[in-house]
């Protein structure tokens, strides 16, 4: 590895087991011609005979630019997922790119086991063509139904946060979260770099943020991709992060490609499982430096060059369907064919269109499959909901204007609005009512001191109404955590304290009084009552 002028990692080419390079590149080939398909074709998904218009969709809507770098990310973690035993979860923050999840998912035999009639062969390929942005068929982004999806791709800006929130409590889950650079420019995501202040080593997962810079969004180019390298690293640095960064050439070796990126995969997993163990031992310092990998290749990579002699990779005309008019034009349908057979798709499926088995074994098995993990796939980790029995909130209205009554603020935690409930609850040990409680004495506490600071001092603390004359135990609790003030309760007096009058609960020696007043909350309301009925 070598250290950029910004601080960040470079990663550069090294060894690695060339077998299993080229079942990573086959596999890559496999998603990326899936994905073409998608876009594109209604028939001959193998090109068993020579593309005619027929075989082609009358109207194409797709994104095909974000789509390589998405499936050149997935054919990578598999690496590590393979290589590691890890179980990893992919949001697609450029989720638009929804044929490189489904292509993904389709290769991993996820799809076909969770729509039987998208098959893993010839006949399950043409279905997964037509269907794809197809009427009665799936979206083009990543969408719900999508395998292994928990981020809609539409909604550009929240990938980060939604990586974060499935990392929470999830410590054996690595989440790979890519951000596009479009999606970058957005408050929601720009906000959401800050998220991994809360992650914790040891009881949260890891978030690996992947900003994917191919320099465009829709029409325009991106800040993030034409800012100054030491610019960046800086701006990523600053966010807490060790910045990795890939770099793609357009005329590169794809081979030279994916080996600089396998080792600077293996350096970012080297890294974050140093920060889990150290954590682990106790031994780290302070919040640790999580890397994040940059990810820089051409928009719409390994596809059409020039369309109709204006320049399409690595521009904004990559962004969608880089070939318009392949129907109308000859010329546009016979790029399509050259582009789909540079795949070279008899190396990746048997003529019954099964994947080979090379491809196989490029990916992981069983619910390590990202498409697979139950982590991104709805209703297979569900837990029972606790749900009260509402019936037991009821205030009871014998007539208009008889009762006055309000939801208590410990209800949202506890699912009680009665605090004797909720002490009997914490008593009992139930999780929600311990917080309850403990955030009811921390605000009544940071009130008070608030309070008293903004007095100068404090002279009598006044225990009254519900709470304040019935619950001895809360009083003793709260004035536990406030002796600084000046204050400490007397044992036996405040257990013994009547609510009908007033009592000095202080202990001997206090420098400031604590008292319990009845507060006569009726003769209060029955005064403003006659006071208005006066004034008639």
């Amino acid at each position: 590895m070598t250290i950029t002028a910004g601080g960040g990692s470079s990663a550069v080419a090294g060894r690695a087991d060339v077998a299993e390079l080229e079942r990573l590149d086959a596999w890559w080939r496999a998603a990326n011609y899936l994905s073409v398909g998608q876009i594109y074709l209604l028939d001959n998904p193998l090109l068993t005979e020579s593309l005619r218009p027929e075989h082609v969709k009358p109207r194409l809507l797709g994104h095909w630019g974000t789509t390589p770098g998405l499936t050149f990310l997935w054919a990578h973690l598999n690496r590590v997922v393979v290589r590691r035993g890890w179980d990893a979860l992919f949001v697609a923050g450029p989720g638009h790119g929804g044929p490189a999840v489904v292509a993904a998912a389709w290769l991993e035999g996820t799809y076909s086991e969770r729509f039987p009639d998208v098959s893993r062969d010839a006949a399950g390929m043409r279905r997964l063509f037509r269907q794809f942005s197809f009427p009665g068929g799936v979206p083009s982004h990543a969408a719900p139904e999508t395998p292994g999806s928990i981020h809609e791709g539409g909604e550009l800006g929240y990938s980060l946060a939604h990586a974060y929130g499935a990392a929470l409590d999830n410590p054996d889950l690595l989440v790979a979260c890519v951000v596009g650079d479009g999606e970058a420019e957005t408050g929601p995501l720009a906000a959401s770099w800050h998220a991994n202040k809360f992650l914790d080593p040891v009881s949260d997962g890891t978030v690996l943020p992947v900003l994917h810079l191919n320099g465009y969004k829709i029409a325009n180019p991106t800040v993030l991709s034409r800012i100054p390298e030491r610019e960046l690293l800086a701006l990523l640095e600053g966010y807490g992060h060790e910045p990795v960064l890939v770099d793609v050439g357009a005329d590169e070796d794809p081979m030279v490609v994916h080996a600089r990126a396998a080792e600077a995969m293996d350096r970012i997993v080297d890294t974050i499982a140093g920060i889990r163990a150290r954590a682990a031992r106790g031994e780290l310092g302070g919040r640790p430096r999580w890397p994040v990998l940059v990810l820089r290749s051409p928009k719409g990579w390994t596809g059409p060059r020039v369309v109709d002699g204006l320049p399409v990779e690595g521009t904004w005309r990559a962004h969608q369907v880089p070939l318009a008019r392949v129907r109308e034009e000859p010329e546009h349908l016979a790029q399509l064919e050259e582009w789909m057979r540079s795949y070279r798709p008899e190396e990746l499926f048997d003529d019954e269109g099964r994947p080979v088995s090379g491809l196989d074994a490029a990916a992981p098995t069983g619910e390590r499959r990202m498409s697979a993990t139950p982590h991104g796939n709805g209703g297979e980790l569900l837990r029972p909901l606790r749900l009260p029995d509402f019936r037991e909130q009821t205030v009871a209205v014998p007539r208009p204007g008889a009762v006055t009554a309000e939801a208590t603020r410990v209800a949202g935690l506890a699912g009680s609005t009665d605090m004797r409930a909720v002490l009997a609850a914490e008593r009992d040990g139930r999780p929600e009512a311990v917080l309850a409680v403990a955030v009811w004495l921390h605000r009544l506490r940071a009130q008070i001191a608030a309070m008293a600071a903004a007095l100068g001092g404090l002279d009598v603390l006044v225990f009254s109404g519900g709470i304040g004359e019935n619950a001895p135990e809360l009083r003793a609790r709260a004035v536990d955590g406030l002796g600084f003030l000046g204050l400490a309760l007397d044992a036996g007096a405040n257990a013994a304290a009547d609510p009908e009058g007033e009592t000095d609960v202080s202990a001997p020696g206090a420098r400031a009084r604590t008292v319990v007043v009845h507060a006569r909350e009726d003769l209060v309301i029955a005064a403003e009552v006659r006071r208005l009925l006066a004034g008639r």
